[in-house]
């Protein structure tokens, strides 16, 4: 066959996604033809934080400084935006650089490399998680067509997701039921802490919040969620046993396959206004 190799198309038509024209093949005997269409963007992204450490991130570049100032909370070296006392970032190589105001936990892994696959957690959360240490209020009720409605309306603004079917999405949202922090990102943990970032910077409480995700719920991100004291987990798709449990220990509802009309509650269903009366042992 004829034509460039696919992978020399490649190329960049914003921060987030690339043009590509890969070749598409039939199995009915139609000839191979070009398809054009993007891809989401993977970039190694080293955020250095002064006396804690560096962190080699797989992530999809947008809302970069967001996403600095989530995982820097969801990994528990600030409390708030506020504490994030200087930030630079440069793209050639891709590094972000923040100093904090006494980072409340140095991380003692250094330079360790966190995909876009698998979040950065580890056993010395785990135990905590599971024994139940971090626990979230109790002040948020929600009913299923407010949960199947968000669903909904995180799906409309998953632009990276429409354009390449690689994006995940993170939406919070408040008592309410309106969306006030949407991001994406090709790995699902660096979607949440894009969100949580978000609302940090623009001063939101998360305090009486739920999060949507558009993927599968794993401990980590449990561990993200109940960092950020967010009562309400909600999710396309399933959740693993480690997350069920620790969404147990945490006081967290987790409601998953949020699909059509319906979802699943996995963990404290009282906040579930069609699950009253109901209870999961």
């Amino acid at each position: 066959m004829k034509g460039r190799p696919p992978a020399e198309s490649l190329a960049a038509t914003s921060e987030s996604v690339y043009r590509v024209e890969p070749v598409r093949i039939s199995s009915t005997g139609d000839a191979p033809r070009r398809d054009p269409g993007e891809v989401v963007a993977e970039e190694l992204l080293t955020i250095m934080i002064e006396d804690v450490g560096s962190f080699a991130v797989m992530c999809t570049p947008c809302d970069v400084k967001a996403f600095a100032v989530g995982f820097a909370f969801s990994e528990g070296m600030i409390s708030s935006a506020d504490d994030v006392l200087q930030y630079t970032e440069r793209h050639d190589p891709f590094t972000v650089a923040m100093r904090l105001d006494e980072p409340e936990q140095v991380i003692s892994s250094r330079n360790l490399i966190v995909t876009s696959s698998c979040g950065l957690c580890g056993s010395r959360n785990i135990d905590n998680l599971l024994a139940g240490t971090v626990t979230c209020k109790d002040t948020l009720r929600m009913s299923v067509p407010d949960l199947c409605r968000i669903a909904r309306e995180m799906h409309k603004q998953q632009d990276l997701f429409e354009r390449t079917g690689g994006a995940h999405a993170a939406a919070i949202f408040s008592a309410d039921g309106e969306i006030i922090s949407f991001a994406e990102d090709i790995g699902r943990h660096n979607a949440l802490d894009k969100v949580i970032g978000k609302s940090l910077a623009a001063g939101q409480s998360l305090e009486q919040r739920g999060v949507m995700l558009s993927g599968r719920v794993s401990l980590e991100l449990v561990a993200k969620t109940a960092r950020a004291g967010i009562e309400v987990l909600a999710a396309i798709s399933a959740p693993s046993s480690l997350a069920m449990r620790a969404a147990q220990r945490c006081n967290i509802t987790l409601c998953c396959f949020v699909r059509g009309d319906r979802t699943t509650v996995y963990t404290h269903p009282h906040r579930i206004s069609d699950m009253d009366g109901f209870s999961i042992t």
